[in-house]
């Protein structure tokens, strides 16, 4: 087992050691609420998380009394105004331009298949926004704000392909690679000869590596100084990827291409936040790859 398999375990202590409990738990409740639609009750909370009642009681008053919940009618709890306010500020700061909203629609409405845009938010590859498909897919954690796990999603690989390998190396430094399913690349000298093929075909797959029965088709693209930006994929039941494998490879790939176009004639400009972190470090982008389709299997 290498350095990049495992996270040092006096680092983990390390980083455990400055955490602030009552924030972090403040932070776990305001999480459920917001994903409850409405119908999180104070004891549904406790339960949830394992919080004595009187813990969660406080926390709930805390939230309220700041405007990041509210108590419904019914003993129920909602996300309050500020919180609203600030969902609003993160998504204008980390979410995709119109311009790629509009390119992400076309792809899902061509496709028919959940589709997602993915991009850099200070040195992270973000999910921005998906479009569900006309057969949903249920993928527990995949959300918008969701960066883990960039090893064993298309979305992340088909950017990582074309970051110098010494700054994927720094990227996953102390990172473990999680075995989320059995397929999941677990060894970083594998994640590096994937990339490799990924730089190859111009495209990632992910055959069911991070979700079983789920999988994705990505392709990045890339602004005028030819960084990689972001991605565009689309997730397919494991049971219909093989027929729909090389038509939705070309779409994604079309997607991609259509925005790399936009962001090198001006016409799109990224925020400076949505730009790889290793930029400043002054490498040399490699050119944009063109498409081989190749058989996943």
């Amino acid at each position: 087992m290498t350095d990049h398999d495992r996270m040092p375990a006096r680092a983990a202590q390390s980083s455990e050691a400055t955490l602030l409990q009552t924030l972090t738990r403040g932070l776990d409740v305001l999480e459920l609420v917001a994903t409850s639609n409405g119908q999180a009750t104070a004891k549904m909370i406790a339960s949830t998380i394992g919080l004595r009642s009187s813990t969660c009681y406080h926390l709930l008053r805390t939230l309220k009394q700041a405007g990041y919940v509210v108590r419904v009618e019914g003993g129920t709890y909602d996300v309050g105004p500020r919180a609203g306010a600030l969902g609003h500020h993160l998504d204008t700061r980390f979410g995709p331009s119109p311009e790629i909203s509009a390119l992400l629609s076309r792809l899902h409405n061509k496709t028919r298949e959940t589709a997602y845009v993915c991009g850099w938010y200070h040195g992270s590859i973000v999910m921005q926004q998906f479009i569900g498909g006309t057969h949903p897919l249920v993928v527990k954690q995949l959300e918008v704000g969701y960066s883990g796990n960039m090893h064993a999603r298309a979305s992340c690989k088909s950017v990582l392909a074309h970051l110098p390998e010494d700054i994927v190396a720094a990227m996953f430094s102390g990172v473990e690679l999680a075995a989320l399913t059995p397929k999941t690349t677990t060894s970083y000298p594998a994640l590096v000869a994937q990339l490799a093929e990924v730089r190859g075909r111009g495209y990632a797959i992910d055959d069911e590596e991070f979700h079983e029965g789920v999988c994705c088709v990505s392709s990045a693209f890339f602004d005028a100084q030819n960084n990689p930006v972001g991605s565009f994929t689309v997730s397919v039941p494991s049971n219909r990827s093989e027929s729909l494998f090389s038509s939705v490879a070309a779409e994604v790939h079309e997607a991609a291409s259509l925005a790399t176009t936009m962001l090198r004639s001006g016409r799109l400009v990224v925020n400076e936040q949505a730009t790889p972190a290793s930029r400043e470090r002054g490498w040399r982008p490699r050119q944009t790859p063109s498409m081989r389709l190749v058989d996943p299997s």
